[in-house]
């Protein structure tokens, strides 16, 4: 499943707004970006896709369930409604229909909102997403190994403040609970590792702890017929929930393996990060953040696939807001391949704002996002981070006072205003370090000009 076309209309920043999202004949890859400076309507658009998915994921749930309407207060100022329509693609909504063709495969829906006391000038159609849940909802009826394609939407409210490991409530492990939050906004990952306790229970009681198996398999000779049977031991009892989760994250940062729980000293989460065995709340948030976002997606796709042999290969939709959030610049750049190495069937519809993240993108659909417009930008794979900033986001590559007295005092060399560019240089000097790239070129070029100057006098 993916979505293949969106229109917003008087809704938010937008008065009308409309764009296609790769995978499209604009681009074969999975990922499309939306940038733009703050209060742009990045989040607007993310949350119009997610209000709108919603109804799909509601009756597949409930065959008469109910999604979440668009806001009363997210009708543009003047206006007397606002509508979201989105164009879907799948193709198990015709399954064992041969006749079937690329039209057959497209699902269309609209979701409107009237302002209280004003006269609708059109209304909801939700037919399609209604015809789509169907399809899934009668398959499941009937038992048949089908998996369901993940919707998920994670707003920037996801940070990882602590890592809870009392259990508050008993999870259920069923296929639609899959669906859990995962549109709501707020979305937090208590649930994630409130879950992955509760799961890891679970696996140890189905057979001996995994310490104590390591602890044999060191004993026994390695190739040994009871070293082959402890491995095969240790492979079958693993949860293959959890284990989809583990090779999520072993994939996506591979610095780290091995996330599990801990019961001494005293109970915690842990991982292993460069070999070394760390308490996850010694993490960095970036790193716990990471930890957490690409656990659940891989969590969700697992339950929600539960016969495939690899369940990260599962399709789906998701949406991630500031997706660079709390993000060293080494992993901005590697953010989004990660993702698509990672969960190669999902498509992903981000924001950001950082450089690095669009000068990675190769096959990626990037939008601009400014005044209520969009405009599409071409690829800028392979640019330094200073072009795009320039070229793209419209941003000075240094701070714009320091930009400006440099370019005066390179002025005043071309110039021969050499007096002055001295003093320019000068106080530039007191205050950027002397390791300053540009302001060595700029002294080195005025030296250069002294010299000719005294030749020729």
């Amino acid at each position: 499943m993916d979505i293949q076309r969106f229109r917003i209309s008087n809704l938010g920043h937008f008065q009308q707004l409309e764009a296609d999202l790769t995978p499209s004949q604009l681009s074969s890859g999975n990922v499309t970006v939306f940038i733009g400076n703050n209060g742009a309507g990045k989040t607007s658009v993310l949350m119009a896709l997610a209000t709108s998915l919603s109804w799909f994921v509601a009756r597949l749930r409930s065959e008469k369930g109910s999604g979440s309407p668009i806001p009363e207060d997210a009708i543009l100022n003047g206006q007397v409604s606002a509508s979201i329509d989105i164009a879907v693609f799948d193709d198990q909504g015709q399954f064992g229909n041969a006749d079937a063709d690329i039209s057959d495969h497209l699902y269309h829906w609209t979701l409107t909102k009237t302002a209280k006391g004003k006269k609708a000038s059109a209304s909801s159609n939700l037919q399609d997403a209604t015809r789509l849940a169907e399809h899934y909802r009668r398959r499941l009826t009937a038992q048949e190994d089908i998996g369901l394609p993940l919707v998920a939407f994670y707003p920037v409210e996801r940070v990882v403040l602590d890592i809870p490991l009392k259990i508050k409530s008993k999870h259920s492990f069923l296929q639609l609970d899959g669906y859990d939050n995962s549109l709501n906004q707020g979305v937090d990952f208590r649930r994630f590792f409130e879950w992955f306790r509760e799961r890891e229970d679970s696996e140890n009681e189905t057979g001996l702890p995994e310490e104590t198996l390591d602890t044999l398999l060191k004993s026994a000779g390695k190739g040994s017929d009871i070293w082959n049977m402890l491995q095969d031991m240790k492979v079958s009892s693993k949860d293959r929930q959890l284990t989809a989760v583990r090779t999520a994250i072993a994939s996506f940062m591979p610095d780290f393996s091995n996330l599990r729980v801990r019961r001494k000293p005293r109970l915690h989460m842990s991982i292993d990060k460069d070999g070394k065995t760390l308490n996850v709340s010694q993490l960095s948030q970036g790193e716990k953040s990471l930890i957490a976002l690409v656990g659940d997606i891989a969590r969700r796709l697992a339950m929600m696939n539960p016969d495939m042999d690899n369940p990260l290969q599962g399709d789906g939709i998701v949406l991630i807001d500031e997706v660079d959030m709390h993000l060293h610049p080494s992993w901005q750049r590697r953010i989004i391949q990660q993702l698509m190495n990672t969960f190669p069937n999902c498509q992903f519809v981000l924001t950001t704002h950082s450089p690095l993240v669009i000068s990675e993108c190769k096959d990626a659909l990037i939008y601009s996002l400014s005044d209520g417009e969009i405009t599409m930008i071409p690829s800028q794979y392979g640019q330094d981070a200073n072009t795009v900033l320039l070229d793209v986001m419209d941003t000075h590559i240094r701070n714009a006072e320091i930009a400006e007295q440099l370019n005066n005092a390179l002025d005043s060399i071309q110039r021969g205003e050499l007096n002055k560019a001295r003093t320019l240089l000068s106080e530039l000097a007191h205050i950027l370090p002397s390791s300053n790239l540009e302001l060595s070129k700029a002294k080195l070029l005025l030296r250069k000009q002294e010299l000719r100057h005294e030749k020729n006098h």
